[in-house]
């Protein structure tokens, strides 16, 4: 995949690992970058520094994100990468309130269908194109301390398989990108829960994304342990589970986080 050239959306544009996906494709020489977010001011701002273009979208709205797709294919022409990157964290288990369940589903994972529903005919129709999930390494493994974050980010991991292997042979790339913590206003509001190898900036996951890229790989994990971790959890399921409860435990219990 190479980005050269090429018409790119990221949602979520406005700040984070969004924003450090649209610094990074300028840096690629990108021929158009937009940067979409339910913040306009921010992606304004984002826009203006990257001689982007700014559009608000709310991507719990279809209607949004439809609109954000036409308006990019009847200015640009077409969409080469969508990357369907935003995203929330709800702290807490099965005592989150329906509204919290409900606003995080639609923003982890319908907003990910929403976001093919639009944009995969089009690009079928031209030939080919490619679509990146932002999930998480928790849609892997798991995330301590948020049972929303944690199936929401399986069901956008499941999500993105099932679109690589439907369209893989439309000419549809499909990536998936898991990191683990990252140092973003999520992390910055106490969703850095259980940062067991430490916070990575928005800038190194863009480098892993681009390496990736090249490689042309469907899974981009930025913390290369968190293969090692999947391997364990296959290896053994129980032994996985055990460990992760002793992980917790010492969250909550503030002692220092080692596998």
């Amino acid at each position: 995949m190479d980005v050269k050239g090429k018409v790119v959306v990221v949602t979520g544009g406005a700040c984070g690992i969004g924003q450090g996906l649209c610094r990074r494709f300028v840096c690629e020489d990108a021929k158009e970058i937009i940067v979409a977010d339910v913040n306009e001011a921010g992606a304004k701002s984002v826009a203006h520094e990257i001689k982007g273009t700014a559009v608000t979208c709310d991507v719990r709205k279809e209607e949004d994100v439809i609109h954000l797709v036409r308006f990019t294919e009847e200015k640009f022409g077409l969409i080469d990468l969508f990357c369907s990157n935003a995203g929330i964290i709800v702290l807490g288990g099965v005592e989150a309130d329906n509204e919290d369940w409900k606003r995080i589903w639609e923003i982890n994972v319908l907003a990910h269908v929403y976001a093919a529903r639009a944009v995969l005919p089009g690009m079928i129709k031209r030939g080919g194109g490619a679509f990146m999930v932002t999930a998480s390494a928790a849609g892997l493994l798991s995330q301590i301390g948020s049972l929303p974050y944690s199936v929401t980010k399986h069901a956008a991991v499941g999500f993105a398989e099932n679109i690589a292997i439907t369209y893989g042979d439309q000419g549809i790339k499909v990536f998936l990108l898991c990191p683990q913590a990252v140092r973003t206003e999520m992390t910055r509001q106490g969703g850095g829960v259980a940062a067991v190898d430490g916070l990575m900036e928005p800038e190194q996951v863009a480098d892993a994304v681009m390496e990736s890229f090249k490689r042309d790989e469907f899974l981009i994990l930025p913390h290369p342990e968190v293969k090692t971790y999947m391997q364990r959890k296959i290896t053994d399921y129980d032994r996985w589970l055990q460990g992760m409860r002793k992980l917790q435990a010492r969250f909550f219990e503030g002692a220092p986080l080692k596998r």
